[in-house]
């Protein structure tokens, strides 16, 4: 911020006195753009892209695990032998 180095200078008293004027001006800026709404009411009205799946099935093969893949004991996941940290707790290098 630029300063005028050539205009005159004011007391403390003065700065205070336009510092409150100003800080209650702002605050009656920011309450002016609030609405008063009920946000369950307007979250009612908000309808998603794509919310109503009932009528769609999914069609996921399921394959059982292969012989050169494991369980990881630590997150549950089943992956490839080459991901494979610690080969006596059965843990994937992600979770090493």
């Amino acid at each position: 911020m630029a300063t005028d180095y050539d205009a005159p200078r004011k007391n403390e008293e003065d700065q205070s006195e336009e510092s409150i004027e100003e800080l209650k001006a702002r605050r009656h800026d920011k309450n002016s753009g609030k609405v008063d709404e009920d946000e369950t009411e307007a979250a009612e009205s908000f309808e998603l892209p794509g919310a109503d799946l009932s009528h769609e099935e999914l069609a996921v093969e399921v394959k059982p695990k292969q012989e050169d893949e494991f369980t990881c004991m630590s997150c549950f996941l089943v992956h490839h032998r080459s991901q494979l940290a610690d080969e006596k707790k059965l843990i994937c290098r992600d979770c090493v």
